[in-house]
């Protein structure tokens, strides 16, 4: 490959590298991870056939009980949903959501022993009483 200029696949690669690494970067600031969570959670909850599992995944970031390394997973997962761009746009139909909800559901998997019934009960009444209450 040396001297050979890049493919669109080697591109591609290069790309979802650098979107890693912001998400790993914006892991590292919690306040921001929440604050975007809820301007772009708001935006796509309806498209979202996993919104309340990611919702009671945030919950779980965010309680106090968590354990750190769990906290972090959580973030890091968090952190790609809210990025303004990844690997496939989410504006993109059917296919938009579909690296997110690939992280959401590895990271969720992996921390799920974590996600405990009070979050699942907090994820779900938010759901049903509206969103506007809980974006604090």
């Amino acid at each position: 490959m040396h001297g050979q200029p890049l493919r669109e696949l080697d591109v591609m690669v290069i790309d979802n590298t650098a979107h890693f690494d912001r998400a790993e970067k914006l892991a590292r600031d919690p306040e921001r991870v929440r604050r975007d969570f809820w301007l772009k959670f708001k935006r796509v909850a309806v498209k979202l056939p996993f919104a309340e599992d990611l919702l009671a995944a945030y919950y779980c970031a965010f309680d106090r009980e968590t354990p750190r390394q769990v906290q972090a997973a959580i973030l890091a997962a968090l952190a790609y949903f809210v990025l303004p761009f990844d690997f496939v746009p989410d504006m993109l139909p059917v296919l938009g959501f579909t690296d997110d909800a690939a992280i959401l559901a590895a990271a969720i998997r992996m921390v799920s022993s974590h996600i405990t019934p009070e979050h699942r009960e907090a994820a779900h009444a938010a759901l049903t009483r509206g969103l506007d209450k809980d974006a604090s």
